[in-house]
């Protein structure tokens, strides 16, 4: 039995806590998974860890309460905690001041050339597939490259999910200089799951467009590639 008086047990488990999510890869594997479960492999992929690492920082989360696992065969999956997945949903939609924009409406404003598609992944990310016409600006980089957004048009951030904190912290930044910014409702893998139109290193995935007129072409149009947002 445990010589720690109650009080000292909470303090304990808050420490626990602490120390866990004071690393920065922690934090990051929180966020990802937060998109929902993921197997350690996954996970190291994502975050560019080695397994055994990922593995380490996860068994950190875990008996700080933080995550919880499974195992299934020969891989272990990972997913957040319910008190932790409350707390970030509670944040998350007290963050979105706005109403998010859905898939169909920003598929409508990508085709009358309305809005610019905002994708603030790491550029890696970005390589391996995006939503057509999308201007890449990581988070990180995005003060310093204002100049190419257009100041006129009204900007579509999305990043991982929908639990995703870069869309949100985007979003943010732009609304206070002044810029008419939302978020896509969810992230890039839901988009290509839906099987929606997506461009990635090795070329156009040509796949449906919802409501698409009878002989139009599968390409979008050439207003909303990269290169025609920059300066």
């Amino acid at each position: 039995m445990s010589s720690l008086g109650p009080k000292q047990r909470v303090f304990a488990g808050l420490a626990e806590i602490a120390q866990a999510l004071g690393h920065a890869h922690r934090l990051e594997l929180l966020e990802h998974l937060g998109q929902g479960e993921r197997s350690v492999e996954e996970l190291a992929t994502r975050t560019g860890l080695t397994v055994a690492n990922t593995s380490r920082h996860l068994q950190l989360l875990r008996r700080a309460a933080l995550v919880e696992g499974r195992r299934e065969g020969k891989s272990v999956f990972y997913r957040l905690s319910a008190e932790i997945a409350r707390v970030m949903a509670t944040y998350f939609r007290a963050r979105d001041g706005l109403e998010p924009v859905s898939r169909i409406e920003l598929l409508d404003r990508l085709r009358a050339g309305t809005a610019t598609v905002l994708d603030v992944r790491p550029a890696d990310e970005f390589q391996q597939g995006h939503l057509p016409g999308a201007l890449n600006i990581p988070l990180a980089q995005l003060e310093r490259r204002l100049a190419e957004l257009p100041p006129d048009r009204e900007i579509v951030a999305y990043c991982r999910g929908a639990w995703c904190v870069l869309s949100f912290e985007a979003v943010a930044a732009l609304r206070q200089r002044g810029y008419r910014a939302r978020r896509l409702e969810d992230g890039f893998p839901e988009w290509k799951v839906s099987g929606l139109p997506i461009h990635s290193a090795t070329g156009y995935e040509a796949r449906r467009w919802p409501h698409r007129p009878s002989g139009a072409s599968e390409r979008p149009p050439k207003t909303r590639t990269p290169c025609r947002l920059r300066r």
